[in-house]
C-alpha cells in the first residue's frame, strides 16, 4: 500500500498544496511515524544554569542546519542585551542533526567554538576546501575531548528536561493556534514559566511543578514573597514624587535570567 501510494496522483506536498487557514502549517512526518500540519519549535538553552536564551518558531519541512541559524541570532540577541559588555555567545553544543559543514564553517568565522556530535559521512574529499576540512577536524577534536564529552553529556540532561516540562507536562505537543508569530506568543510564556521556576529555586528553593504539595517551606516561600513585595512598595511610596495628575504606560520587553558560555540547540 505504501508503495501504491507514493504512486498515486495528488498526494499531499508542500511544494504544491498551502493550507488555506494556516500557511505557516507544514505537511511533516512525526517522529512516531505519523503525519500532521506542523510546526517546528526550537530553543537554545544555558548548559551552566539550564534557562532557555531563545525560542523560534519555524517551518517544519526545514532541516535542523537551517534552522538554527535563527535560532543562534535570537540567543546571541538576548545575551547582548544582558550583557552588552560581555564577551557574548561563545561556545554552541549540538546533537548530530546540527552538523552541518557551512555552520562549522561560519561559526568559526565568528570566533565561535563548536562542541557538535558528527554523524558518520564516511571517507569525504577535502582537496578543494581546504578551510572546511579544519573547521570539522577541529570540531572532531574538540567533541572527543574530556570537555567535549562532558558538555555533550551536559546537554542530554539539561535539554531533555526543560523539553519534558514544557512540552509533555505543559502540553505544547499540541497546539490550537495560528501561525508561527501566535504560536511562538504561546512558547515564550510557557518558557517565561519555566525560567521563573529556576529564579525561584534559586532565590527561596521552591519552584518546581510540584514543589508546594505538602511542604512546610510553602509557607515560608509566601512569607518571604509578601515580605520584598511590601519593602519594594515602601520604598516605591518613599521615593516616588508628589503630583496632581497620574498617567499609565505600558511597555513590552525580553528578559533574560541568567547568561552562560555554553548554548545547546534542541527541537521538540
Amino acid at each position: 500500500m505504501a508503495r501504491l501510494d507514493r504512486k498515486r496522483k495528488k498526494n499531499g506536498s508542500n511544494d504544491d498544496w498551502t493550507h488555506p487557514h494556516d500557511p505557516d502549517a507544514k505537511i511533516t512526518k512525526m517522529k512516531d511515524g505519523r503525519t500532521h500540519l506542523a510546526h517546528q519549535a526550537e530553543h537554545a538553552v544555558d548548559l551552566e544554569t539550564g534557562a532557555v536564551m531563545g525560542v523560534t518558531v519555524q517551518d517544519a519541512d526545514e532541516g535542523d542546519t537551517t534552522t538554527s541559524r535563527e535560532t543562534l541570532i535570537e540567543a546571541a540577541e538576548q545575551i547582548e542585551t544582558v550583557l552588552p559588555d560581555g564577551d557574548g555567545l561563545q561556545e554552541v553544543v549540538g546533537d548530530k542533526g546540527y552538523h552541518s559543514t557551512d555552520s562549522l564553517v561560519d561559526l568559526e568565522a565568528l570566533g565561535v567554538r563548536t562542541y557538535i556530535s558528527e554523524p558518520d559521512r564516511g571517507r569525504r574529499n577535502w582537496k578543494r576546501t581546504p578551510t572546511a576540512r579544519d573547521a570539522v577536524s577541529r570540531n572532531r577534536r574538540r567533541i572527543r575531548g574530556a570537555r567535549g564529552q562532558r558538555l555533550l553529556r551536559l546537554r542530554g540532561e539539561r535539554l531533555e528536561r526543560h523539553f519534558a516540562h514544557l512540552h509533555e507536562t505543559g502540553g505544547m505537543r499540541r497546539v490550537f493556534l495560528r501561525g508561527h508569530t501566535n504560536i511562538r506568543k504561546r512558547l515564550l510564556i510557557q518558557v517565561g514559566g519555566f525560567n521563573l521556576g529556576l529564579l525561584m529555586r534559586q532565590l527561596i528553593g521552591v519552584g518546581t511543578p510540584r514543589g508546594l504539595q505538602g511542604r512546610l517551606a510553602a509557607a515560608k516561600c509566601a512569607l518571604t514573597l509578601l515580605g520584598v513585595l511590601w519593602s519594594l512598595l515602601r520604598w516605591h511610596w518613599s521615593t516616588a514624587p508628589v503630583s496632581r495628575s497620574a498617567h499609565v504606560s505600558t511597555a513590552t520587553g525580553d528578559v533574560s535570567l541568567a547568561v552562560g558560555r555554553n548554548l545547546a540547540l534542541t527541537t521538540g
